[in-house]
């Protein structure tokens, strides 16, 4: 399986992937932990890919997407950016809206503490 099939499988059979270094658990870059510190506060189920554990991926997601860095947001299958876009997108409020259009389940007190914290 080439890396643009096994990342497209991934992100069509899972609603909310992040492409990221390291995993979830243990992120290993400060932009990879902010993305997936904010999802994990608001509760988001979400398939995390470790770049760093497989050169091909590393480089395939950058092609797939055509976007020079990872993190890596999807949702339904669409990129949706990496750390300052879902920065933005948190404390304006639009990844809210992008979950709840798209039926993805989400924490809306914990976005609204992320909110509060950062106003």
């Amino acid at each position: 399986m080439t890396a643009e099939t096994q990342i497209k499988e991934t992100v069509t059979t899972n609603d909310v992937v992040l492409f990221m270094k390291g995993t979830k658990a243990m992120p290993q870059c400060g932009f990879s932990s902010r993305v997936a510190g904010v999802l994990n506060f608001m509760g988001v189920e979400f398939a995390d890919v470790n770049v760093l554990a497989d050169e091909e991926i590393r480089q395939g997601i950058k092609d797939y997407s055509d976007w020079p860095t990872v993190p890596q947001l999807y949702v339904k299958g669409e990129f949706v950016g990496g750390c300052d876009i879902i920065t933005e997108m948190t404390l304006s409020g639009e990844l809210d809206t992008l979950f709840s259009e798209n039926g993805v389940t989400y924490d809306k007190d914990a976005a609204e503490k992320i909110r509060e914290a950062n106003g």
